[in-house]
């Protein structure tokens, strides 16, 4: 699993922005999920959804600043007590010591690219050299050839923090992406007219709310030079953190190459209109955010071949998702967060050989709360009753046909960074009806046929009034199905509320 990696950033899905070859070999080898998806789109709140099988709202890690309820039973827990012998391996982002894994070394919550700390449960906190995924993808591979054991079935969980911002690059990797341009989304300009204030008031946007130094990476004292505010409180001090990371050797390569951008920017900036610091911002944005994700791929590739030169290839179910879609310039934004697509939808690329038939494709609404039922089921294991998935097993099958008909998700972390509202909506292959809340109370509804990028809210069009109607009550018993109600709603926006008051909430 990879952090914050948008579908429409691998070859499998769209081959417009980069080539992943390796991770589309899962595709290739196996199913690829065109409407996999999740039950709230924030980093934390979605692997507790995945650990648990059950929504936010049960598990109780609602947000990033929830703190996870390790009374809540994980997969990992389960498949342990029978018998797996189970490893963790790079970001969990909550919680320093996992349960149910026998082996693990995790970042400490986000974890940095250049060389980073690592908790392990073995030898406590250790800082390595080396950049990040190449680090977690060696720590995985020894694993598999020095520590597992043969006698035993495994589960093991290979975790980037790629392509998460502040996006560093490998040097081989920025040496190679800082030359190129990439092609605009046809929504970059967005001005959500027809829309609710839920889009308008959301604080994504790439050239008023990205970090120029953090982000774009415009050296601190350039900024200076031209005049250029901090888009936060933050933006040059996680430049100076991140970047400060570095050894002197990674650093002299990472300024000489960065520092000829910064050179070009300068020369540019005084003559550039509005939308060409738009236009140039995305390019940036994509360099590096990309530029991240080639180093996942290559590590994908190494742990694949390494399964197929051991004969592990034909028993392993190989998973490639991510914990949530992403923006990448998409209605101008970046981030995640909404129940929107590209926020929304996760990469999902299952191969399981003499099982999943290889090269299909799946078009159904399947969730990230899937993910344990299915790996339990897969293993032989009765999952517990209050579970709230669905076994992807039949679909694996090609028997998956009345799987699920809609997803339900729920997002909480409002008011805070980025400032989407909280929300919670019903979604189907053809529809989505969405609810905000809190300090709002609009409703909207998007064809997902019609209107792929859902720019145009048809909630008050009268020839959506029937399918409205049904949207409304299956939203309903979607709530009742999952045990959510507006009671929770309510608790969780009182607890929240205090949080603010203790000054323990980050904006």
């Amino acid at each position: 699993m990879s952090d914050d990696h948008a579908y429409q950033a691998i070859s499998a899905y769209d081959k417009r922005l980069t080539q992943t070859p390796n991770i589309d070999r899962i595709a290739k080898e196996g199913m690829l999920f065109t409407n996999a998806c999740v039950t709230n789109s924030i980093c934390a709140p979605s692997r507790a959804v995945i650990l648990t099988g059950k929504h936010s709202h049960l598990n109780g890690k609602i947000d990033n600043y929830f703190p996870f309820d390790t009374t809540n039973i994980t997969f990992p827990q389960i498949l342990q007590k029978n018998g797996y012998q189970t490893a963790m391996f790079g970001k969990l982002h909550f919680g320093n010591n996992p349960k149910g894994f026998d082996e693990f070394q995790i970042l400490p919550d986000q974890g940095d690219y250049y060389n980073p700390d690592f908790i392990t449960k073995k030898e406590g906190k250790k800082k390595l050299i080396g950049y990040v995924t190449d680090l977690i993808t060696d720590i995985t591979l020894n694993w598999l050839k020095n520590e597992r054991d043969d006698e035993k079935p495994f589960f093991l969980a290979y975790l980037h923090k790629a392509p998460h911002r502040e996006w560093l690059p490998a040097e081989r990797h920025f040496k190679e992406y800082l030359k190129k341009t990439f092609p605009e989304p046809t929504t970059l300009f967005d001005n959500y007219e027809g829309r609710g204030r839920a889009s308008k008031e959301a604080e994504m946007n790439l050239l008023t709310h990205m970090n120029w130094a953090g982000d774009s990476k415009i050296f601190p004292e350039n900024m200076d030079k031209l005049g250029i505010k901090e888009s936060h409180a933050y933006d040059k001090r996680n430049y100076n953190y991140t970047v400060g990371r570095m050894n002197a050797e990674q650093r002299k390569v990472w300024d000489e190459h960065y520092g000829k951008m910064n050179e070009e920017f300068i020369k540019r900036y005084p003559s550039m209109t509005e939308k060409d610091k738009m236009k140039w911002r995305y390019q940036r944005y994509m360099q590096d955010y990309l530029g991240s994700i080639a180093a996942v791929d290559e590590g994908v590739g190494q742990v694949l071949d390494f399964l197929k030169k051991n004969n592990l290839e034909e028993n392993t179910i190989v998973v490639y998702t991510s914990d949530q879609g992403f923006y990448l310039g998409e209605h101008g934004w970046f981030d995640k967060r909404f129940i929107f697509d590209e926020s929304f939808k996760t990469p999902l690329l299952v191969k399981w050989p003499n099982v999943i038939k290889a090269g299909s494709k799946n078009t159904q609404m399947v969730q990230n709360l899937d993910f344990a039922q299915t790996f339990l089921e897969a293993a032989g294991v009765t999952p517990p009753s209050d579970m709230q998935g669905e076994s992807l097993i039949p679909i694996f099958k090609g028997q998956g046909k009345n799987f699920r008909d809609a997803a339900y998700y729920h997002y909480y972390e409002y008011p805070s960074v980025h400032m989407v509202k909280r929300h919670y909506g019903i979604v189907t292959e053809k529809y989505k009806l969405v609810h905000f809340y809190y300090d709002v109370d609009e409703w909207e509804l998007y064809d997902r046929v019609n209107d792929k990028n859902e720019m145009k809210n048809v909630y008050n069009d009268p020839k959506y009034a029937k399918v409205k109607e049904e949207l409304h009550k299956k939203l309903v018993a979607l709530r009742v199905k999952y045990k959510d109600s507006e009671t929770l709603d309510k608790m969780y926006i009182e607890k929240y509320d205090e949080l603010v008051k203790k000054g323990k909430i980050f904006r």
